[in-house]
């Protein structure tokens, strides 16, 4: 049918058998929008995005999309947090900084060379810089998400007396994401399994200076 209900979209149903809240969202058409989402903001950017075609893509109707966000932006800040909490995950503690810096080294590479990342984020960057309050929202929530996983690094490795307790988890982060975004994002410039290696080698010798 391509909608989530057609009585309660077309609004037929009597109004005290319809379920409210939550109960209205199918995971599977809301997981179908947020597909839609980011396909729409790889193919044609946040400024010609609509409800009208991510609800188009989805295939369901405007009223699925506005049931779950009031406007645009809104939804493309809940989409993209969740790309950003990808990069946030907690990863498991391999005993060692450098161990440790060469996984989250690898997640956030892997996570930015994706090809609907690798023109999404740019894109959004750039609707920052002419919007503040995506600027706001986008940038918190991708530093955040990484910042968290970065602070977890920092504190293990203080706890092992690798670190001494002042380390700056956002100095870490900075060192850790600048190269990734200028190589893949910036310059597109392959990266090597050893340029990975050897990153994460060189953050941890400036976290230790």
């Amino acid at each position: 049918m391509g909608t989530e209900s057609s009585a309660t979209i077309a609004g037929t149903a009597e109004p005290k058998r319809q379920p409210a809240g939550a109960a209205l969202l199918r995971d599977d058409v809301t997981e179908a929008i947020r597909a839609a989402v980011f396909e729409e903001l790889a193919a044609n950017g946040y400024g010609r995005l609509s409800i009208e075609a991510v609800a188009r893509r989805a295939g369901v109707g405007k009223t699925a999309v506005y049931r779950r966000w009031r406007s645009k932006l809104p939804m493309v800040i809940d989409v993209v947090s969740d790309l950003a909490s990808a990069i946030g995950l907690v990863l498991p503690d391999t005993g060692s900084l450098r161990e440790d810096l060469r996984v989250f080294v690898g997640v956030v590479h892997r996570v930015l060379r994706h090809p609907i990342a690798a023109q999404v984020i740019p894109d959004l960057l750039a609707e920052a810089a002419r919007n503040p309050e995506i600027a706001e929202t986008f940038g918190a929530a991708l530093r955040e998400a990484q910042r968290s996983t970065t602070a977890a690094i920092i504190a293990k490795a203080v706890e092992r007396g690798e670190l001494p307790a002042e380390t700056d988890p956002d100095f870490a982060l900075d060192l850790i994401a600048g190269p990734l975004y200028w190589h893949l994002l910036v310059s597109r410039a392959p990266v090597s399994k050893a340029y990975l290696a050897r990153l994460a080698d060189s953050i941890e010798k400036a976290l230790r200076a």
